[in-house]
Parts: structure tokens; sequence; C-alpha cells
């Protein structure tokens, strides 16, 4: 939904866009029902140790709100967690930053992670660009349920390392060979066999439940379960209610001077696009196989091609208030911080310091955390990437655009649908 209105400075009107209930994608009430079980259910995990709500919890508006996550073999939800001990202890960190799930149902949603390795190819189709090429399975219901599958075969997250599950040593032969071992998991608890066969038509018997079920339901959850377009906004848009002074002068800003609606447009404040920032790097990265560097390559390392090193998505900006620490890396503890980093990338990199990331201290990792800074050549190389311009602006006015993003919060963040469940048909005890 569009509506029509003229940005301040601006020679040409802008058309400012709205959210409804029917710009998102139709799910199974019950699907969704069965997808919220799951998502908090350990048992999708190789150690049965961690959910997908451990990293996306209701509570932290649906992220962690760590820098870089704490995965398999950690204690504890969000700030508070650990990183365990002993033999179980995590073997690193989580590369990126948790993203948040915020509108993944909408209909316009075509690439999900980071680097975007999960895509949208043919929309009638249901075709996806997926690490799993051709073994991606068939019947999947979204891209939500195409990205749903691979958290699963990730062993820092919730796969778990080869030797101490089924699970992690099928993905140490080819990720897809786990599948087929979470879904028997699943579909051997009797509560979820009686729930797939209500809800799924084309279910007859327990035994018939495969991931692709599995993931529909996850998409149905998290498509219906974080919906939000009731911001002050949205109410601007839709009714011309007045913003606040700060916040107006804000989207003034955003819409204008700032720029930021040359990359964070339309109706979910993103062009889905991929862009060098330049954001410090630090963690164990997202490394490729034959990569000897703990570097992150971003979009470079799906497509494999060099124009698209060290790009990473445009996130949406919805709600966004609410889910720091922010950038693919969660670099920048603040809304104030990141906007300055947007509007000086090569002066705001070169002031960071990595006080500023939220990262639960790991002894056994901490020679790894911050490594990659040491290394002369890869800094350079990462800030002539950078492609975004500097633009000057004032305290003043950074303090404006932080309202207006403030007023991008949906006023019902907190009074979403479904929520945490108490229990899980597994038996496992919920974060």
């Amino acid at each position: 939904m569009a509506v029509l209105c003229l940005s301040v400075g601006l020679a040409l009107p802008v058309a400012a866009e709205t959210l409804s209930k029917e710009d998102f994608l139709t799910f199974d009430p019950a699907q969704a029902k069965l997808g919220q079980l799951l998502f908090y259910d350990k048992i999708l995990s190789g150690n049965r140790n961690i959910s997908c709500g451990t990293c996306h919890h209701h509570t932290m508006a649906s992220g962690d709100g760590l820098s870089l996550g704490i995965g398999e073999g950690g204690l504890g939800l969000g700030t508070q967690r650990t990183a365990g001990d002993g033999a179980d202890k995590i073997q690193k960190r989580i590369p990126r930053n948790a993203p948040a799930l915020w509108n993944l149902g909408h209909r316009d949603v075509r690439v999900l992670f980071h680097d975007g390795r999960v895509e949208m190819t043919d929309y009638k189709g249901w075709n996806f660009t997926t690490p799993a090429q051709e073994r991606l399975p068939k019947g999947l219901n979204s891209i939500l349920a195409a990205q749903a599958l691979f958290p699963m075969t990730s062993d820092a997250e919730m796969a778990g390392q080869s030797g101490e599950n089924e699970i992690g040593g099928a993905v140490k032969v080819r990720l897809d060979k786990a599948w087929p071992i979470v879904a028997k998991r699943v579909r051997t608890i009797p509560e979820y066999g009686r729930m797939f066969v209500a809800a799924f038509p084309n279910i007859d018997r327990p035994d018939q439940v495969t991931i692709t079920e599995i993931a529909n339901a996850l998409a149905a959850f998290i498509g219906t379960e974080f919906q939000s377009y009731d911001s002050p906004y949205d109410a601007w848009v839709q009714t011309g209610a007045p913003l606040p002074r700060d916040a107006e002068r804000g989207r003034e800003l955003f819409f204008g001077k700032a720029q930021c609606a040359s990359c964070h447009n339309g109706p979910l404040f993103t062009d889905q696009g991929f862009h060098a920032a330049g954001l410090p790097q630090f963690g164990p990265g997202r490394t490729r196989a034959f990569d000897p560097i703990p570097r992150d390559l971003g979009r470079m390392g799906t497509t494999n091609d060099l124009a698209d090193a060290y790009k990473f998505r445009t996130p949406s900006l919805r709600n966004v208030a609410l889910t720091a620490p922010y950038g693919h890396n969660g670099a920048y503890p603040t809304l104030n911080s990141m906007i300055r980093h947007m509007a000086n990338p090569v002066g705001e990199r070169e002031r960071w310091q990595p006080k500023m990331a939220r990262l639960p201290r790991v002894p056994w990792l901490d020679e790894y955390d911050f490594v990659l800074a040491q290394d002369r050549l890869e800094m350079a190389r990462q800030a002539e990437a950078i492609n975004l311009p500097r633009v000057a602006l004032s305290n003043e006015e950074i303090t404006d655009l932080e309202a207006f993003l403030n007023a991008l919060t949906g006023t019902s963040t907190d009074k979403l649908p479904l929520g945490v469940p108490e229990t899980v048909p597994s038996g496992l005890p919920v974060d």
C-alpha cells in the first residue's frame, strides 16, 4: 500500500508506503500452531540442547541481543547466555548476528540471510536458490520454509559436531542427509504425529511426515506471528496522524538529505539488495573452506563474484529500535552509533572499539575474536570495498533520525498471537 507524500528538500514526491494484512502470505492457523511448538522445541537440534527460539526469542524481539550468538552447547538466553563447559562447550561463536524475524511473511520478500544464500528465483513456481541446490526438498510453501531448513544443518547453530550425534554426523556427509533424521525424530513423538495429520491435508499417517511439512509449519508460524504494521509511521501514512517533532524532522532527513531511503525503501524499508558498508569485522567470520583468513566476504561467498566482496543484505528497518545490536555482525550497540557509521563509514570504522561488541566472554576464543583487525592488508581490502557515500550530519540530525527509526516500531509488538509455549511435545525444556 502506498500513499503519495512530499518530503521536504526533495524536488519530486516520494511514495510513503505502509503495510496491511493483505500484504502477507496466507498460512494455515493449525500449521502455525504446530510451527510455534517446533520453533521452541530443542528436538530439532542434534544434541537436543537448542531451539530456533533460543536465538530468536519473543522476549528479545525475535533476536538474541548479542553481536555474535552462542549457539549449540551454550546455556541461557540473550546477554546472559554462557558458552558452556567441558566437552559440551561451544567450538566457535556464530559468525553473524541473529537477524530479526519481523515481516518475513510479506509477499515481496525474495531474499534471506545476510548473504542472500536463500533467494527466490521463480515466484509462481516457488523455486529457490539455496546451498542445497538440486537437493532442496520439494513442496515448500514459501521462501521462509526454505530458509528454516538451514540452521538445522549448521554445526555451530543447531546440528552439533560430527561424532556427537547422528544429525551432526549426517551433515558432514551432505547437509540434506540430516533432514530425514530430524523428520523421524519429530514424527515419532505421538503428539506431533497427531498434530501433523490434523494440520496437513496431504498427511494420513505420522510416518508420512517429512522435513517439508516441518519447514512449512515453521514458516507458517514465523510468517504469521511476527507481522508488524501498526507503527506511528503507518498511522502517519494512513491517517495523517502527526509524528513527534523530532521524528518528523528525522523523516524529512531520512527521505532527503541523509539519503537513507536510497537503500531502505519500500514498505519494508529495504531494497533487498547488497551493499558494502564497511562494518568492523570480528569473530570467526563465515569463511569458505579454501580461505585461510577468518574473514566474511558476505554476498561474494554466495555468488563467487569479486564485485560482491564484503556486501551484505540491506535489513528491514521496521522494529529496528527493538533489535540491537546492529549490522551483519552486531558491531554497533545503539541506533545512534549505527546511524553515525552509515553516514561516515570510513571514519566511524576507524573509531570503532572492540568493547562496543556485545560478546559474552569466552576465554578459549579470546585470541581469535579480534585477530582479523591485525591483518593490515585485509583491513585495507575491506575499507576499499565500501560503496556508501559520506553524508555530513550534525549530532542533532542524527538524534532526529534515531527518533524517526523509533517511529517505525509497531505498537503491538508485545502482544503477538501465540508467544512462547509453556511446554513442547518432546518434553524438553523451553527457553
